[in-house]
């Protein structure tokens, strides 16, 4: 859950590197640092900071000129944020410096045994391990050096190394953590996100688990840990470096916020089959004879693509009528599951690279799974681990906290499950339903997006709050499940969300002025049951914010949005309550696009 960007070229090392960082910030934030070399010195220059990537940069001196440099922002594991604990780590000679991001499982063991051979460590950190097993190791290259460390290494990694002795490359490793390789014009890159790469390059070359690169200014190579030779064909990456600007808006959010009404259009755009009343979704790799002899769908996620995948299951059952459910992949992968082979899994990560899910699908592989994967990120791990997939085609999503991708991952499953319904029983006519409620989808957010300003007065109203209660029932519960994460995720208020049907079996003894609830409460069949569970709260004093078709008369206030076909609400009803968490949180001060203690991409356990 860090960042690391590399360069090895003809430029000055120490501005491009600080730019990389800035783009990677969203992955960590509470520590950075930087080394750098030159062909014409036999030192390794490094600077490091606790902070922000800012703090780092104002301690970089003017004189601090080099070619080739890696860096790193991090998200604390081992040791608390402090310069000391920063990466990257050197050893004592400081020939040798290493980034690293994942977690070394046996680091304890090993330290143990090299500070017994009288090794002093600098830090609190698992990652100085690396460093100190790189710099003893006696190998001639530094390719088999680093693959002597890695021998002994148990854990998650993707590593960035530099050796004064061997000046004239970057070598690099994957196993269950990115590693992205950016081939440029005489120069190459290296970064674990493609955000530090897309200012300089287009053209990337992603490691799989267990391969490792060695770059230099003009080549690059790659080969696995055991020194075999790899074939690595650079793809061109999609998205534009002005994509990760914030054009125009105060925070990340509120940008990705505001793009939704594009995002939805453009997961839209090319798949809708009118004359059948489909969906194309070419990159499945399911064909209709395959679809048909499925007889469940579990859907992995976790967070955010947790909830979307709750949904996801409510939308496949109803138009396919196939028994399916959604589940924490952290919970999953250790739960010893029963591997059916007549069920398809389902593997949700807006990163394609979040650890839980991409160890659950390669589990399931091992076991003869069929998995599809849905993602954002072309080329991620758990698009290239999966045997077929839909990507949802958001664009980058920078702020922590995920908006954008959430509702396109959504409308991405509602695809799918028109899909596999016209695949099976789901008539024509409702097909045709379903296509034009999609179609209206973009409009319908920028309607409700438009009503920015009163929800704004609402969350100021709201903002005292100590904790707030969020309830939905059937298809509004995981709307309630995503909102309470949202308000919890930015403004840190306490926040919990309940099946409104498990009101009167415990949370209703909570229900008090002081605690408002967001109440879920769609025009379909459940309606009137929605109003007894207001009445219940009502009754006993507490404050009601709904968020409905049509003014709710127990709520104390009412956010209105659009109708559109029963299946497809769940979409709209997110929305504004993804622009009340933003202004709560505003309200309080609160860090908006970096919450603390959290990170974008989880890429450890």
């Amino acid at each position: 859950m860090c960042g690391i960007v590399g360069y090895i070229g003809k430029r000055d090392v120490a501005p491009l590197l600080l730019e990389g960082l800035a783009r990677l910030e969203y992955r960590g934030y509470d520590s950075a640092g930087l080394v750098i070399n030159s062909p014409k010195s036999a030192a390794l220059k490094m600077v490091k900071a606790k902070g922000r990537v800012r703090d780092l940069e104002a301690r970089v001196p003017k004189r601090f000129s080099g070619t080739t440099g890696i860096a790193h922002t991090r998200w604390a594991t081992h040791g608390a944020p402090s310069d000391h604990n920063s990466h990257p780590h050197l050893d004592p000679e400081n020939k040798v410096a290493v980034v690293h991001n994942g977690i070394v499982d046996n680091a304890a063991e090993l330290r143990a045994k090299l500070e017994a051979d009288g090794v002093v460590f600098a830090s609190e950190t698992d990652t100085e391990v690396i460093t100190h097993l790189v710099a003893r190791s006696q190998a001639e290259t530094l390719e088999d050096k680093v693959r002597d460390a890695l021998k002994v290494i148990e854990g998650t990694y993707g590593i960035a190394v530099m050796h004064a002795d061997f000046n004239d490359r970057i070598v690099v490793a994957r196993n269950g953590s990115p590693v992205i390789l950016g081939i440029g014009e005489k120069e190459m890159l290296v970064a674990s996100d493609v955000a530090a790469l897309i200012a300089h390059t287009r053209q990337v070359v992603t490691l799989d688990d267990g391969e490792m690169a060695t770059l230099k200014a003009d080549d690059f190579r790659t080969y696995t840990v055991t020194g075999a030779s790899t074939t690595a064909t650079p793809e061109t990456v999609e998205w534009e470096a002005a994509s990760y600007d914030m054009g125009g808006h105060d925070t990340y959010m509120h940008k990705e916020i505001s793009e939704q009404p594009d995002a939805v259009d453009r997961v839209l755009r090319g798949r809708i089959d009118d004359r059948f009343s489909t969906v194309h979704l070419g990159g499945l790799n399911l064909d209709p004879r395959e679809a048909r002899t499925i007889r469940r769908i579990k859907i992995l996620g976790c967070g955010t693509s947790y909830h979307a995948g709750m949904i996801g299951a409510s939308l496949i059952e109803g138009m396919a009528r196939i028994p399916a459910d959604a589940e924490p992949a952290s919970e999953f992968r250790y739960r010893n599951p029963v591997v059916d082979p007549d069920t398809l899994y389902i593997a949700v990560s807006q990163s394609g690279e979040t650890y839980d899910v991409l160890a659950a699908v390669q589990e399931l592989k091992r076991k003869g799974a069929r998995v599809l994967g849905v993602v954002n990120v072309v080329g991620s791990a758990i698009a290239r681990e999966a045997d077929g997939g839909v990507y949802v085609h958001a664009g980058p999503e920078v702020c922590v906290v995920s908006t954008k991708c959430f509702t396109n991952t959504v409308v991405a499953f509602a695809l799918l499950a028109l899909h596999l319904g016209r695949i099976r029983d789901l008539s024509v006519t409702d097909g045709k339903r379903i296509i034009e409620g999609l179609r209206k989808l973009p409009a319908q957010i920028e309607e409700i997006l438009k009503d920015e300003e009163e929800i704004k007065r609402l969350a100021a109203e709201y903002a005292g709050a100590q904790s707030m209660m969020f309830i939905g029932r059937v298809r509004g519960y995981p709307v309630a499940l995503e909102a309470s994460l949202k308000l919890k995720e930015i403004s840190y208020i306490h926040a919990e969300a309940y099946p409104a049907s498990e009101l009167k079996h415990g949370p209703l003894a909570l229900i008090e002025p002081a605690l408002p609830t967001v109440a879920i409460v769609p025009d379909d069949d459940l309606l009137e049951k929605n109003r007894a569970a207001l009445e219940e709260i009502k009754a006993r004093s507490g404050r009601i914010l709904a968020v409905a078709h049509q003014p709710q008369e127990k709520a104390d206030h009412t956010i209105v949005v659009p109708k559109n076909e029963d299946e497809l609400d769940p979409i709209l009803m997110g929305i504004p309550l993804q622009l009340f968490a933003y202004h709560t949180a505003l309200a309080m001060g609160r860090d908006i696009d970096k919450p603390r203690n959290l990170a974008k991409s989880v890429t450890v356990e």
